[in-house]
């Protein structure tokens, strides 16, 4: 991996833990009774909350489409989650690796207020040729974009090169060792070049040079995400993370069923089966794990609700060990109107306990015992017969 790609995976990692300003947040919108006990709930909903985070809906309107798309919330991850989870000296040291970070380079790596990332199918070629979907990474907040587009121009050691589009550059670096695997599988060719562009003053995108083009697009108002997708990964704005999808529609394109990329066709099934929703949010007391799956009507809702529910049922008095059996039993599976919705609650201190638990050192049970050295054999000397 090269210097250019460690740089940019660790200013979008980083960004994930990373921001000190926390935004307005806004009441769940998930309509939850009887937390309780969520294994005895009855039918429950997740609703769309009547006025969602506007800063963060108007930013994610001029993402480009997409099929599925995660969106993550440094700001309550960073304030909310780690402290909780990690030992007050590593979020100290933390602090300080941000803060020399930004005396060193001029970014803030705090300031990033979210980061999304998307996955967009594309139809086969003109010869029918299954195509790789295509993916991108985007980054907005208080900072200084063309501060980091300088740092990855530098960091690249001069295998940047540009590439004018529409009234942005592209910065676009071949990745060599892809290029040699792609030869033997073709599928990796969609994935030989990796690129970043300057969207505005404060945010940054990194992906793929088709999808990269098309984020510019969408900047200027062509085809942008849809609707219908944005406000289902939205319904908690204030979600640690939320991701949405539509996997049939994403199927359908990729086999040819809405046609090529030189022959459209009109889809002859237009159904939101499988369209789904996840979202990993908190409370004062209990981490919540939040979905949702359409199933196009509430008959088949009901229906495969009442399966699933059996299957973890099942899965639940079978486990052995009590720790699986617990979570099994937090969770819950019912359905709404035309949706499937799952909901767990999980307390703070046993996921923080667990948490810990996978970051302490693991421990040497035992010392091998050295084998004892074989005492060397002493040659016995034969006495000689004197003549």
């Amino acid at each position: 991996m090269n210097k250019f790609f460690k740089f940019l995976l660790a200013v979008l990692v980083s960004a994930v833990a990373a921001s000190a300003s926390v935004q307005g947040q806004t009441t769940s919108g998930l309509a939850i009774a009887d937390s309780q006990n969520l294994s005895t709930r009855g039918p429950v909903s997740i609703v769309v909350p009547a006025s969602a985070n506007q800063g963060v809906v108007s930013s994610l309107s001029s993402l480009p489409d997409a099929d599925t798309i995660i969106y993550i919330n440094p700001q309550r991850i960073l304030n909310e989650v780690i402290p909780k989870i990690m030992p007050a000296k590593d979020v100290e040291g933390m602090k300080q690796g941000f803060e020399m970070v930004k005396n060193n380079v001029g970014v803030d790596p705090t300031k990033v207020e979210y980061i999304v990332m998307a996955v967009r199918f594309r139809k086969p070629t003109g010869d029918l040729h299954f195509q790789p979907p295509e993916v991108i990474a985007v980054a907005g907040g208080d900072f200084s974009a063309d501060s980091l587009m300088v740092l990855a121009r530098m960091a690249s050691q001069g295998k940047l090169r540009d590439e004018k589009y529409g009234s942005k550059t592209l910065g676009l670096m071949t990745i060599d060792p892809i290029v040699k695997e792609a030869e033997k599988n073709p599928l990796l060719k969609g994935f030989t070049e990796v690129g970043m562009v300057t969207l505005n003053a404060n945010t940054v995108a990194v992906g793929t040079p088709a999808y990269l083009r098309s984020a510019v697009d969408a900047v200027d108002g062509k085809e942008r995400i849809s609707v219908e997708i944005l406000n289902s990964l939205v319904r908690d704005p204030s979600a640690l993370i939320s991701v949405a999808g539509r996997p049939w529609h994403s199927f359908a394109k990729s086999f040819g069923m809405l046609g090529t990329e030189t022959n459209s066709r009109a889809a002859r099934c237009d159904m939101k089966i499988g369209d789904f929703y996840a979202a990993l949010t908190m409370d004062a007391t209990n981490f919540m794990l939040r979905g949702a799956v359409n199933e196009d009507n509430p008959d088949t809702a009901k229906i495969v609700s009442n399966l699933l529910s059996g299957l973890l049922g099942y899965a639940s008095s079978s486990a052995k060990e009590p720790a699986a059996q617990a979570v099994l039993e937090n969770f819950a599976i019912a359905a709404d109107g035309d949706e499937v919705i799952l909901l767990a609650d999980f307390p703070q201190q046993m996921v923080i306990k667990f948490v810990q638990e996978q970051m302490k050192p693991k421990k040497v049970d035992a010392v091998e015992a050295k084998t004892p050295a074989k005492p060397t054999p002493t040659r016995r000397r034969r006495p000689r017969r004197r003549s």
